[in-house]
């Protein structure tokens, strides 16, 4: 323990212990590509055993073969569909039977965007102050847009955080001095005020999710598993305009 009457030792605060994460067996589901690799690259380079999901296995098993020797710790892919509750029971059964000791870490990161036919950089925005050509631009959604993006960016990441609860508590359990948790990836998107550019799915969807992830972390406090949230994202011009108005 340390603290004003314990303090750390030189050696406690190297970089190499600071950043060791060891003693991590994590699950990071869309960890082949953008911000998912980048968080299962970080963790791997730094000791952890890392698991990756995703509904293509050759796609997984090119990153475990890029990246998964390089480091102290390990990448190791594990194919499946985050959007299909029947395919996330499957993948937590499978993870027990490769982890009985549980697991530490569950990052929900997959996540999809289908605006493509409004989004701003695609189609050009309408002119903000007709009606008509709003209503236009944004009636090209279809509803199955909609339910794709919600069935992934937030249904998946609640089934997968049940799911993978007894194997969050079991790492608890096993590992003195450490909490398991559930980091779920959001995006500034779901903060801001606009459309996000023409993304109003998109959008919707991660601001279902930040508010997801705070009614699971009041929901689990007694198991002491944490849950987090970070927003990657920068600021849209159109809040900018918004905020200067």
């Amino acid at each position: 323990m340390t603290g004003p009457s314990h303090p750390a030792s030189n050696d406690d605060l190297k970089t190499s212990k600071l950043f060791d994460v060891s003693h991590i067996t994590a699950v990071v589901t869309g960890g082949g590509t953008g911000i998912g690799l980048m968080i299962t690259q970080a963790l791997a380079t730094n000791g952890a055993k890392v698991y990756i999901t995703g509904r293509r296995e050759e796609a997984l098993q090119s990153v475990v073969d890029q990246y998964g020797k390089d480091g102290p710790g390990s990448i190791h892919a594990l194919p499946g569909d985050v959007s299909d509750k029947q395919d996330i029971s499957r993948l937590a059964k499978e993870m027990s039977a490769k982890e009985p000791k549980g697991i530490h870490l569950l990052v929900n990161n997959a996540g999809i965007a289908r605006d493509d036919a409004t989004k701003f950089s695609d189609n050009g925005q309408p002119d903000m102050s007709d009606p008509q050509a709003i209503m236009d631009h944004f009636w090209k959604t279809e509803p199955d847009a909609w339910a794709d993006t919600f069935r992934t960016n937030v249904t998946g990441g609640y089934y997968m955080s049940l799911a993978f609860l007894p194997l969050l508590a079991k790492g608890r359990e096993v590992t003195p001095g450490y909490t398991s948790q559930i980091v779920n990836v959001s995006s500034i998107s779901g903060q801001m005020k606009g459309s996000s550019s023409g993304q109003f799915a998109y959008a919707a969807s991660k601001a279902a999710f930040t508010h997801l992830s705070r009614m699971l972390a009041s929901t689990l406090i007694q198991t002491k598993i944490r849950v987090n949230i970070i927003a990657p994202g920068v600021f849209p011009s159109e809040v900018c305009t918004l905020r200067q108005s």
